[in-house]
């Protein structure tokens, strides 16, 4: 038992390192582990990994409150929003065949591979002091994101804060407390709704979780020290890979 304790905390303390690297989290990254190395069915691997990334997700909102004010008129309506469909995405992805949930990942993966790629090689639009859409623009956003999170157990992070940049123009320290507040209630609720169908391997997420909330701020500082765009190809690799391993066993 304690064997798989330090096991399953070393595997955290990796997931949170890359997660804080990548701005993630580590459950993106955890999902295509525990179903590969482990044999974990997609949707108790994207449960588990939401044990490990929810306490994470509410530490790295609670470091950002202390440094930078977060405008409550947008992320209101962004944390409703993400709140609600992330409960609708979890349910459907709990009741759904774990293949299709795989390919649907996989789908996933792929897609912000190739929004990633894309920001690469284009020029970027000056961000706006605010935002370039009002207040109920964020609601439609955090209805998608919220979704998107709970289908796939990764946070609506992953999609909100590249869309908060490009779409609606806000700086990239805006974006990314915006995308904690709505990540926060989302990925809590989708835990619930997996934990409650059985969907959640507590002995290993709680380890892993010990283990992320350790270094996930050896990413962060490594990250902050890597250029930008060396950064974000690594990011696209990854993801490549993860989506690439994921296929073979699907």
């Amino acid at each position: 038992m304690l064997i798989d304790f330090v096991m399953y905390a070393a595997l955290g303390i990796a997931m949170g390192a890359l997660g804080g690297l990548f701005g993630i989290g580590g459950g993106l990254i955890a999902i295509p582990v525990l179903g590969l190395w482990f044999g974990l069915d997609q949707q108790l691997a994207q449960g588990t990994a939401l044990a490990m990334s929810v306490p994470n997700v509410f530490l790295a909102l609670y470091r950002y409150q202390q440094r930078n004010r977060i405008n409550l008129r947008q992320a209101l309506p962004l944390v409703l929003m993400s709140f609600c469909f992330a409960w609708l995405g979890a349910m459907l992805a709990v009741g759904v065949d774990a293949r299709i949930i795989r390919w649907g990942f996989i789908v996933f993966l792929l897609a912000i591979t190739l929004y990633n790629l894309i920001k690469m090689y284009t020029s970027p639009a000056p961000p706006v002091a605010g935002s370039r859409y009002g207040w109920p623009w964020f609601g439609v956003l955090g209805a998608v994101a919220g979704t998107t999170g709970g289908l796939f157990g990764v946070g609506g992070a992953v999609v909100a804060a590249p869309v908060l940049t490009s779409v609606f123009g806000t700086t990239q320290v805006v974006a990314q407390g915006l995308s904690l507040a709505l990540a926060a209630p989302s990925t809590a609720v989708t835990l619930l709704t997996y934990a409650v169908h059985d969907e959640v391997n507590w002995a290993m997420g709680v380890p892993m979780a010990i283990g992320g909330l350790l270094s996930i701020s050896w990413g962060v500082r490594l990250a902050h020290a890597l250029p930008e765009r060396l950064l974000r190809g690594l990011y696209c690799a990854f993801l490549l890979l993860c989506a690439g391993l994921l296929a073979l066993k699907a």
